[in-house]
């Protein structure tokens, strides 16, 4: 996905709940429709993130492996 990021978490070597909540975190530091890119190396995260996304309507645009890192672009959502 070809979306530049207006900000980005490196949360790499942290453990489940830490990367979403350094994600929630900087979320609240951004304008409704910007975008965060969260980088970790938790593989619990692929499912934290999509679940993070569900309950919270901030919108998971994509996520991907590069190596031993996860990837995560989220847009903040309007409504938050």
């Amino acid at each position: 996905m070809n979306v530049s990021p207006d900000l980005e978490l490196d949360a790499a070597g942290l453990q489940c709940p830490l990367p979403i909540l350094k994600t929630k975190k900087a979320l609240a530091t951004l304008q409704p429709g910007q975008v965060l890119l969260v980088i970790t190396t938790d593989p619990g995260s692929v499912r934290d993130f999509e679940a993070y996304a569900r309950q919270t309507g901030h919108e998971l645009l994509d996520s991907s492996v590069e190596g031993a890192c996860f990837r995560f672009l989220m847009r903040k959502s309007v409504l938050r």
